[in-house]
């Protein structure tokens, strides 16, 4: 239940980085959501391997590490892209015909 309530509130905050970027905030947020499940199911793998089927604590835990890093390299992706910069020409207009 603590895993949905703070997919939920990562996916909104990647949705705002994707609007003050200029780009449709609910197909970041499907990525995000996609990038976390695929992380989270790599994660349970690789924890197979490390802690094996004994410890579920551990490997609940490197999964959802795992997954943690599946929204950072999303946002990592999305904060090197260009910011919108259409607001920024908008209140330009003008600002070169004041300049002799």
């Amino acid at each position: 239940m603590i895993e949905i309530i703070l997919l939920f509130l990562l996916a909104k905050s990647i949705g705002s980085l994707a609007i003050k970027k200029g780009l449709p905030a609910r197909r970041w947020k499907i990525i995000m959501i996609l990038a976390w499940i695929m992380f989270e199911m790599i994660g349970l793998m690789i924890g197979l391997i490390i802690f094996g089927k004994q410890n579920l604590v551990g490997l609940m835990g490197f999964g959802l590490l795992c997954a943690f890093g599946g929204y950072l390299s999303v946002r990592y992706f999305l904060e090197n892209k260009p910011d919108d910069e259409i607001k920024d020409d908008v209140d330009r207009i003008g600002i070169d015909q004041l300049r002799p």
